[in-house]
């Protein structure tokens, strides 16, 4: 907690004092107490005696909380409290506010039916607060004497209405002055031309402060550049928020990270536009007006790339490229990220970090991987926090403890209830010796058997969904994502299977596995569709092998299945399906040495393909409807 006592008021007014006198435009027309202000250079008044104090304390019938006690010591009053507060009452224009306003209400309006006492509290602080705005842009400042914390402050509540937020809080009359001098601060560092270069004492060290923070960022140490970026961001120091937001967006922070000052530098724009129309893509509707807004001041070969980069985020084409050794990691990473393998590819990147080198002295860590369609679905918060911890960009420090792989192996997380429980049914294709991109060929008929580009799996299902002119209720074919499945193997996984029929499914297993070994699953344990089911096929040299299928309380099995599958071990007297379908997936695991890949199937983007039906044709007599769409 801060000592509000012990503070130095009149050094610390004394500063911004003459800073601000400094700050105004030679020969600029200012009213008769701002020109003796200026040249006083001094925004306060002369200090209240205790006499003047306690008379005020008897007035309002309470005792002044210590800092504003302290301050009023120094000065009884203030001039231009930031930039939007002309003048801060001192002993004379201290009063109760009494709801003056009326705001107490409008915020009471706007409660809810099940709002809590904290906010009752806040809407009535207009009624018992102590108004300390004197002569202000419609901005209200209270001391609100029911907010007090153990040192005997009151908090501060500042509220403009057109600001459309809540009321803003300050622990003490110390923050709240502290807030306002930073306030002062950033609209003076953010004006236009003509005005007088904003330099002084604070402003250097804020810049050493900037200086010093960025390489402790690269050194790996990002809490502590973090904190102090923060700090100078505050006061509006140009390089903060730049640099800060690549960090804060490396920690999965996207709400208002828009790289300022730096994203439309042409030496950055390659690295830090592509997260930035992510976001944008993400959330605009089609709308790119708001994007312009963010490249204000750009050149034109700027917001053409902006633009272009756009269209490959929303087309799902853009890739990211850098340069050196870092940049040949970033393409084997994208190769092992695009069959499943995140966490090989997250360690390539990392091994390779050591080595990236930055744009410029305002980079801070690549960043335009986290915009590519097959790189960007590795990073998770604990990722984040483990490139930033990573010495970089030439500097020496202590590399971090690798974070912890994302995909536990094997099969049995599939039997894991997922978020929602919607994966209660599922199937997939293994199939041993062949790569992922030949297995279109094995269960795909035709000229059609082609992967598609990377994408998740719910918008392939819509772009699969948009281009199907007609279905069937006799077909079945499935939309499969594939990858690798362990050493020498590959899938195609299904994650919503259309409901099982075991009178006409038939295993593509055989088909799969021509030339080799090929295993097929189908869990429907957990389903809420009908009786709970589990089908198994391995197929060698084009031939089904053994298979076995429970359904409605039966086995029915065909031939010689290995002791370590045998379908009663599994399907006793045992009525726990979660149960029976963890040990299945355990044996086929442990049984082909195979495992499917948790992270890059259900948040990663993998390439996709349609298979061939999984059910035979109809027979003679058997009916079944036909639709056709017209798009």
């Amino acid at each position: 907690m801060t000592d509000t006592t012990a503070f130095d008021w009149r050094s610390f007014l004394l500063r911004w004092s003459g800073e601000w006198a400094d700050s105004l435009p030679e020969g600029e027309t200012r009213s008769e107490d701002d020109e003796a202000a200026r040249r006083a250079r001094w925004l306060g008044f002369p200090p209240a005696s205790e006499e003047r104090i306690v008379a005020l304390e008897e007035r309002l019938g309470r005792r002044m909380p210590p800092s504003y006690r302290e301050f009023l010591k120094v000065s009884d009053g203030w001039r231009h409290a930031g930039g939007f507060v002309w003048l801060l009452a001192g002993t004379e224009g201290a009063h109760w506010h009494h709801n003056e306003s009326g705001l107490a209400d409008m915020f009471e309006e706007h409660l809810d039916e099940d709002a809590g006492p904290e906010e009752r509290r806040e809407a009535d602080v207009w009624r018992r607060g102590l108004q300390l705005d004197v002569e202000s842009d419609i901005t209200h400042v209270l001391l609100d004497p029911e907010d007090v914390d153990e040192d005997g402050e009151w908090a501060v509540y500042t509220w403009a209405s057109w600001r459309a937020a809540p009321p803003e809080r300050h622990a003490n009359f110390l923050e709240f002055m502290r807030r306002m001098y930073r306030e002062f601060h950033s609209l003076r560092a953010h004006r236009g031309d003509g005005e007088p270069v904003f330099v002084n004492d604070t402003t250097r060290e804020l810049d050493a402060l900037v200086e010093e923070a960025r390489t402790k960022a690269l050194c790996g140490d990002w809490e502590r550049a973090g904190k102090a970026l923060d700090e100078a961001k505050g006061y509006g120091r140009p390089r903060a928020a730049g640099l800060g937001d690549q960090i804060r967006r490396l920690l999965g922070q996207t709400y208002m990270v828009y790289y300022s000052g730096l994203v439309t530098d042409p030496r950055y724009a390659p690295e830090l536009l592509p997260p930035l129309v992510a976001e944008h893509a993400a959330h605009s509707y089609r709308d790119d007006s708001t994007l312009m807004f963010h490249l204000r001041g750009a050149d034109d070969d700027v917001v053409a790339l902006a633009y272009a980069t756009l269209e490959q985020v929303r087309g799902g084409t853009y890739r990211y490229t850098a340069a050196g050794p870092f940049g040949e990691a970033v393409e084997r990473a994208r190769e092992l990220a695009r069959w499943g393998d995140t966490d090989g590819a997250w360690r390539t990147l990392m091994d390779a970090l050591p080595l990236w080198e930055p744009l410029g002295p305002d980079h801070l860590a690549p960043l335009g991987w986290v915009a590519d369609p097959v790189l960007g679905p590795l990073l998770t918060p604990e990722r984040g926090r483990e490139l930033l911890s990573t010495p970089r960009g030439r500097q020496a420090g202590e590399a971090p403890r690798p974070s912890a792989g994302l995909d536990p192996g094997g099969l049995a997380w599939l039997a894991e209830p997922d978020p929602g429980n919607n994966r209660t049914s599922y199937r997939f294709v293994l199939v041993e010796g062949v790569g992922p991109e030949e297995l279109p060929g094995r269960l795909a008929d035709g000229d059609g058997a082609v992967l598609n580009e990377p994408v998740a799996f719910w918008e392939a299902r819509h772009r699969s969904s948009l281009r199907r002119t007609e279905s069937s209720s006799y077909d079945d074919r499935a939309l499969v994502a594939v990858g690798r499945a362990g050493a020498g193997w590959s899938f195609a996984f299904d994650g919503e299977p259309a409901p099982f029929d075991r009178r006409r499914f038939v295993s593509p297993a055989a088909a799969a596995g021509a030339g080799t070994r090929a295993v097929v699953v189908w869990s429907g344990l957990r389903t809420r569709h009908g009786q709970p089911f589990f089908h198994l096929s391995v197929a060698r040299d084009g031939a089904e092998q053994y298979a076995f299928t429970y359904a409605d309380g039966e086995v029915q099995r065909s031939g010689e299945i290995p002791r370590a599958l045998d379908p009663s071990r599994f399907f006793g007297d045992v009525a726990d399906g979660a149960a029976a379908e963890r040990s299945l997936l355990e044996a086929v695991a442990r049984e082909f040495g195979v495992r499917l890949p948790r992270h890059a199937i259900v948040n990663g983007r993998l390439h996709t393909f349609t298979t061939r039906s999984w059910t035979r044709p109809p027979r003679e007599g058997e009916t079944y409807i036909v639709m056709r769409m017209h798009h």
